[in-house]
């Protein structure tokens, strides 16, 4: 009897906990700009693994810009 009545005394905590986490969820959050809710959103999204490793790989394969001589970069050419 004692099992019966811990077991159902942590699905009502389980349950409890749910139902918190649903109206934190529903009672929404406000960003004051687009840059805030892009920074919350990349906190809460995990990239998956394959697909860093693919972005890791294209980092290192991409060619670095052609240097532009001393003229070009004082002229703003």
């Amino acid at each position: 009897m004692k099992q019966r009545s811990k077991l159902t005394q942590e699905q009502t905590q389980n349950v409890e906990q749910d139902a918190r986490q649903e109206s934190r969820q529903e009672a929404g959050q406000e960003f004051g700009t687009a840059d805030e809710l892009l920074r919350f959103d990349a906190v809460q999204t995990t990239v998956p693994p394959h697909i860093a490793e693919r972005l890791k790989e294209s980092i290192a394969n991409a060619a670095p810009p052609p240097r532009r001589s001393w003229w070009h970069r004082l002229l703003g050419q």
